[in-house]
């Protein structure tokens, strides 16, 4: 797995490496805003994920998804925040994103 030392180089390689959709997370599902397609946890794999932490502040801390539909239609990133941060979800979707790679 490549590594990144920020997080706006990781967005910048992935976006050209063809991950153009920005999901954002939804109680049991992820979103992308420009399309208004949802994806349940069944229907997409995190093939990757990257941490990334604040230089001063711990708390400003992230976590960026690599996502594939299974049906090969959409790639693209989530970035979350992790730890007290982090938005609430079902447990699916925690399951899924535990996972973090396939």
């Amino acid at each position: 797995m490549k590594t990144y030392d920020n997080l706006v180089d990781a967005i910048n390689d992935l976006k050209a490496s063809g991950y153009t959709t920005d999901f954002n997370l939804a109680f049991d599902q992820i979103t992308c805003a420009d399309t208004g397609i949802c994806l349940l946890p069944s229907q997409f794999e995190i093939v990757a994920h990257h941490r990334f932490e604040g230089d001063t502040d711990p708390s400003n801390s992230s976590v960026l998804y690599v996502i594939e539909s299974l049906d090969h239609t959409m790639k693209g990133i989530l970035i979350n925040a992790y730890g007290m941060y982090s938005d609430s979800l079902s447990d699916e979707m925690i399951g899924k994103l535990s996972v973090h790679e396939r």
